[in-house]
């Protein structure tokens, strides 16, 4: 059957979509499930973030053949053998800085899978260094030229969207392994691939954008997020089931999860998800639209089964944003811990010391070096601490050229343990090269994506 016909073919059906991971550190146990029980179409897996996409750049620059989701393999091993004897095609970014690598491993994986011939295709392309070297952009973060700047620019993905990953469906691929594909574009693909959907149809992508949207971070949508032990409880998270999603070809869609699973499905899980990460509901820019959920809707319709209509769209934007990387220098960082009758007093102390010591006997700038009180209120950065807290661990950071300058800051906290204050424990230090994030955008027509398919004969 020609990828055409099956379209054709699909279109009168619904199709289910489910959500196989919503960052890069997800579990894997709750996709296994869906792969297993959900009787999916499609399984996906959203992994990328700026922060994960920058980390596979930095581990790509040690070492050409890295630069992928550091749990693409645990989660191929886990789903493959499922997804390849069910049919179900899975669709991943976890291809990160490295596509091409990625979709090796999984090719590797699924020749073990299954007794049939197996397609993997990756799509390239987000990758636009060269192209945003010669286009000279502004970076948004300092209103500066890009070439203004004195840091070495290493990195640059632009977010892809639906249409670099259609052509990839219709070929059949069993595996799909992008780069930096925009999140809810990694369900906007399979949905236009399978009703046959025109990309230009601003209100089905729209509507299509808010499916991906609520899925796109997998438990958060089934009360991970959502839940609060006092005033919004949330049962069985142990065994927080992910979600599916069950679209019609008019765009409306009900979501739910596998029964006995942990978690709760409900219009006030969904209307969280949807304002998650949006600064204006009517405007969500994306690759593929310019999506509205103003008159999103929510309706209960059983049991962890949530229906949505009214998402609409407008044209998508001429930009694509890009995720910039800069050669950042150094992050050393040491922690300790001081506990009973004042614990904050001695944590001030001994981020004192080696504040001290780090500038006057190691010469880094005053304004290098940071400190966080964690236990006495860190998270309010000041606002709200607490000084009479009964255990605090110092955090003490500072920004270095070299490694060499880095491992100083630890080494100067664990000396603590015999040069005071009393009762330090529990020391821990790192090094860290940074990955300077910025963004820009970049003219849509000034990136172009391309698939690479590959077949394992049975």
């Amino acid at each position: 059957m020609t990828p055409s016909s099956t379209t054709r073919g699909n279109a009168s059906r619904s199709v289910r979509l489910g959500a196989g991971s919503g960052f890069s550190g997800d579990r894997i146990d709750p996709a296994e499930k869906l792969a297993r029980r959900a009787d999916l179409d499609y399984l996906i897996f959203e992994c990328l973030g700026e922060r994960t996409v920058a980390a596979g750049n930095s581990r790509r620059l040690e070492n050409p053949d890295a630069g992928f989701d550091p749990l693409l393999a645990a989660r191929m091993r886990a789903v493959l053998p499922h997804t390849l004897a069910s049919g179900t095609t899975v669709i991943t970014n976890a291809g990160a800085a490295n596509p091409l690598a990625a979709a090796k491993l999984v090719t590797g994986i699924a020749s073990r899978s299954v007794d049939r011939d197996v397609r993997i295709a990756a799509v390239t392309g987000d990758a636009v260094l060269e192209q945003v070297l010669r286009h000279d952009p502004v970076v948004w973060e300092t209103g500066k030229r890009l070439s203004e700047h004195d840091e070495m620019l290493v990195s640059a993905n632009a977010y892809i969207g639906a249409e670099a990953v259609i052509p990839a469906l219709k070929l059949d691929a069993d595996v799909v392994v992008t780069g930096r594909l925009a999140d809810p574009s990694l369900y906007v693909a399979p949905l236009a691939h399978h009703f046959g959907w025109d990309l230009a149809d601003h209100d089905i992508i729209g509507a299509a954008t808010a499916i991906g949207h609520l899925l796109e971070c997998a438990g958060q949508l089934t009360g991970g997020y959502y839940a609060d032990p006092v005033t919004k409880p949330v049962k069985g998270m142990a065994d927080l089931g992910f979600p599916f999603a069950d679209v019609l070809a008019d765009g409306s869609a009900t979501f739910g999860k596998l029964d006995g699973s942990g978690g709760i499905l409900t219009e006030r899980t969904c209307a969280e998800q949807l304002l998650y990460e949006v600064g204006d509901p009517t405007s969500y820019l994306t690759p593929d639209v310019t999506a509205d959920f103003g008159n999103v809707s929510f309706t209960g319709v059983g049991p962890d089964r949530v229906a949505i209509t009214g998402a609409t769209g407008r044209p998508r934007p001429q930009q694509l944003k890009v995720t910039l990387g800069f050669r950042g220098g150094w992050l050393g960082e040491g922690q300790i811990s001081y506990a009973g009758p004042r614990a904050y007093p001695r944590a001030q102390l001994a981020a004192d010391i080696v504040t001290e010591r780090l500038v006057d006997v190691h010469g880094f700038p005053e304004d290098a070096v940071s400190v966080e009180y964690i236990g006495a209120g860190a998270a309010f950065r000041g606002l709200d601490t607490d000084t009479d807290a009964h255990e605090v661990r110092v955090r003490v950071a500072a920004r270095a050229r070299t490694r060499e300058e880095a491992d100083l800051v630890g080494w100067e906290v664990e000396s603590l343990y015999t040069n005071g204050p009393a009762g330090g424990g529990g020391a821990r230090r790192s090094s860290t090269e940074v990955l300077a994030i910025r963004s820009c955008t970049l003219p849509r027509d000034l990136v172009s994506t391309r698939v690479h398919l590959t077949e394992v004969p049975k």
